[in-house]
């Protein structure tokens, strides 16, 4: 699907014809491409005339944040982290930033373009004014979306920690490790994507020094969320100290209460053993099938009880 904003409006699925119109008359627009197909790639290679090499970054994915000049436009790739509450995931975006139109393809449906497109179609004259303005809009909005992750995700943090305390569970752990996994990633894309606005603030004070504030801001952002990053590490590595502890903790309180229980049946068993065979008495009363089914049921409905205790009690 193809959306254009100009400083005229926005129009929805437009055509191959009303691109071409648009580039003839060097307005100023910003063109979002998402799932693109076939015809949107012929679109960037033909009416565009994008690097082929840059075309490939698009159809493949799973590309580095990056930044890379050409003649007479840069492209850039950067990722928007999102968390469901689970697992972590990146929305992979892909900018071409000329001086006239910013283009922007991308697979999946991105959220805080919602808001965004709300935002420019309020006001198309004021956004569409200049092209390094309506670039500095689209990396705000793809940047400042991360934050809404991070959030979610430190409140996962704190709430699994208050979990741990209060009773840990091999399920923690493994989302423990899922997120100390989302993390990790996070902090390398981010880390990453620092380096390639640090590029861009650069080359926006050589080329444009009026836009240089704006794209420093963005830096500042990323700076935020890679500080977030890093400290989100911190807690999750506090969190698995604080699960490791729970577990030698409970199995310490677990050895101590099975240690009071063959601390007092010691003294028993060495009573039977000392004197269960040795007076006449009672040997001669425990002959019959009786006494000997009696005595299994006895030491059967021992066994019963204890696992019953034990799994109560959450030892085993």
């Amino acid at each position: 699907m193809r959306t254009v904003f100009t400083a005229e409006g926005h129009r929805h699925d437009i055509d191959v014809n009303a691109v071409e119109h648009l580039l003839a008359s060097h307005a100023t627009f910003w063109l979002d491409i998402e799932a693109p197909g076939e015809d949107d790639y012929r679109l960037l290679s033909n009416t565009f005339k994008f690097h082929k090499l840059t075309i490939e970054d698009v159809e493949n994915r799973n590309q580095r944040p990056k930044l890379d000049s050409y003649d007479d436009y840069m492209f850039a790739v950067m990722f928007v982290v999102g968390y469901d509450g689970q697992l972590v995931s990146f929305r992979e975006h892909h900018l071409y930033i000329s001086a006239s139109f910013v283009v922007s393809v991308h697979q999946e449906p991105e959220p805080s373009f919602e808001k965004f497109n709300e935002r420019i179609a309020e006001t198309p004259q004021g956004a569409c004014r200049t092209t390094s303005l309506l670039a500095y809009l689209v990396l705000d909005a793809l940047v400042d979306a991360t934050f809404d992750a991070l959030e979610a995700l430190d409140e996962s943090v704190d709430r699994l920690q208050d979990e741990i305390l209060l009773d840990a569970t091999p399920a923690q752990l493994s989302l423990l490790q899922d997120m100390k996994h989302g993390v990790s990633e996070t902090r390398r894309v981010l880390g990453a994507q620092r380096d390639m606005f640090q590029g861009l603030v650069t080359r926006s004070l050589q080329a444009d020094p009026e836009t240089t504030a704006y794209y420093r801001n963005v830096y500042d952002h990323i700076l935020r969320q890679y500080e977030t990053v890093d400290s989100l590490r911190d807690l999750l590595t506090g969190a698995m100290d604080v699960y490791l502890s729970t577990v030698s903790n409970r199995l310490n309180l677990t050895v101590k209460a099975l240690t009071v229980i063959a601390s007092l049946f010691l003294p028993l068993t060495f009573l039977t053993g000392f004197f269960g065979m040795n007076f006449a008495w009672l040997v001669g009363r425990i002959g019959s099938f009786y006494a000997f089914a009696t005595g299994l049921a006895l030491m059967v409905l021992t066994i019963l009880i204890q696992l019953f205790f034990f799994r109560r009690r959450g030892w085993i």
